[in-house]
């Protein structure tokens, strides 16, 4: 018989398919994370996962355990979700902001998901700039806010990967990266890094503006930008290259901004986050609203 914490360890790590990620979600140490599997996989008699210094992914075997328990432990958990919301009443307005049309598009989506489940709460989608999410966010001005991941800031619970697309830099329309089919990490030193803004954690500018390649060439910051409009614009005005989601060439073509494929870089991850002090138990329901959405529509 599986425990809870092992049904639960082993679906977030299949999801996140890092130990560091999952120990975050979980609250526990990384070791708990990787004791946990360990049990399991002595007890199954098989790898669940692969494992090496660079990456970590399910086996076949792992595959087929987690699809077996996660339609029912999907089960469970909103059993369990809908007699917390009956006790709470999980009623009232439910805020979200959001930056950009495809992420409008993806909380329409969930929204209309959520209230098929909770009739009786609304939700009220709010479009902000970049600088927004943080002061909304810790005023109260919404509930929840999708982001990019990562999103590391005190007080502030990410939930899962809703999303992940690859990663390609926006650059101007003439620059030399334009003409080519793909690049590579190592290539960012050779251009200027538009900044996002300072309210942002450091942990998401870390990641989306490097201030070195992965053999530890220095790439040249530029100037920041408080919206994404502006960012394009500065790259359209020749001021620098910025990595943005593959959507980009879908709701922001452009004739002066070029977006070209990163061959090894990482994707980008979003994902739902809101403050920890605000768990209720609607804020709890719309990012699985949101999960089921995405995992329906693969």
């Amino acid at each position: 018989m599986l425990e809870r914490y092992e049904v639960e360890t082993l679906l977030v790590l299949a999801e996140e398919l890092h130990f560091g990620r999952t120990a975050e979600r979980l609250r526990v140490s990384p070791a708990r994370i990787s004791q946990t599997i360990s049990k399991l996989e002595r007890r199954t008699g098989v790898p669940l996962f692969n494992r090496t210094s660079r990456r970590v992914e399910l086996t076949p075997a792992g595959r087929r355990l987690c699809a077996s328990l996660r339609p029912a432990w999907e089960q469970v958990t909103a059993a369990f979700e809908q007699a917390v919301a009956t006790g709470r009443g999980l009623t009232g307005t439910l805020r979200i902001g959001f930056v950009g049309a495809a992420g409008g598009q993806l909380l329409a989506g969930a929204g209309e998901e959520f209230r098929h489940q909770h009739s009786d709460c609304d939700v009220l989608l709010r479009e902000a700039q970049m600088t927004d999410l943080m002061p909304w966010l810790r005023d109260g001005e919404v509930d929840l806010a999708l982001a990019t991941f990562p999103f590391e800031d005190p007080g502030i619970v990410a939930g899962p990967v809703l999303v992940a697309e690859a990663r390609l830099p926006a650059v101007p329309a003439e620059h030399p990266f334009a003409r080519r089919a793909s690049l590579r990490m190592e290539d960012l030193a050779r251009v200027t890094l538009l900044q996002l803004p300072d309210n942002l954690p450091a942990s998401l500018r870390a990641d989306r503006t490097p201030r070195t390649t992965p053999s530890g060439k220095p790439i040249a910051p530029g100037p920041s930008a408080s919206t994404f409009m502006e960012i394009l614009t500065l790259v359209g005005a020749g001021l620098g290259v910025f990595p943005v989601g593959a959507q980009a060439r879908r709701y922001h073509v452009r004739p002066d901004v070029a977006y070209v494929r990163i061959e090894d870089a990482p994707p980008l991850r979003w994902g739902l986050i809101w403050r920890s002090e605000n768990a209720t138990a609607r804020v709890h329901a719309f990012p699985q609203a949101a999960r089921r959405l995405v995992t329906d529509d693969r």
